[in-house]
């Protein structure tokens, strides 16, 4: 049974009990899945990383920062599924995950084409040339759970428990 940490958000918040990140097991090599993608270990740990990065955007308490995590969780989720479903020889080319997941995964092209979108209006708000409401952060969190839950089936993987009961209530400026 993986052991548990407690992750204070705020001083007067509520805390979060969640596993421990284990590493990979070491003396298990990966290997490469039968379609020439990665290997089982590089593809749960990114799901993980996914995981942890919606998590992080729940607790967060900034509009920009949210809206980052949540972008960044559906950007690792794409890599997991890429990764899986997509041989080396089709990736060499160099092209962002959302490029590479409408070439290999073409029913997904809605999703990628919607965080690509979104990504580019995440980095405009980094920059200061745009303005994010906390609407826009809670609804990306949201819509990055689905492409999570999406990713997971994809790969035949158990779902997580949903999300809305870890979210924090945003500063307001």
């Amino acid at each position: 049974m993986p052991s548990t940490s407690t992750m204070p958000i705020t001083p007067d918040a509520p805390t979060l009990s969640r596993p421990a990140r284990s590493p990979a097991p070491r003396s298990v090599p990966p290997v490469a899945d039968s379609t020439g993608g990665a290997s089982s270990v590089a593809v749960l740990e990114l799901v993980d990383r996914a995981r942890e990065a919606l998590l992080e955007a729940c607790h967060s308490n900034g509009t920009t920062e949210r809206y980052a995590l949540a972008q960044l969780g559906a950007l690792r989720a794409a890599t997991a599924l890429v990764a899986n479903r997509i041989s080396t020889r089709r990736r060499s080319a160099r092209r962002d995950v959302w490029t590479t997941l409408v070439a290999g995964v073409p029913e997904l092209t809605e999703w990628a084409e919607f965080f690509a979108l979104t990504s580019a209006r995440g980095a405009s708000a980094e920059r200061g040339r745009a303005h994010l409401t906390a609407r826009e952060a809670d609804d990306l969190v949201r819509q990055a759970e689905m492409f999570l839950e999406l990713v997971l089936s994809r790969l035949g993987l158990p779902m997580y428990t949903p999300l809305p009961g870890y979210v924090s209530p945003l500063r307001r400026p």
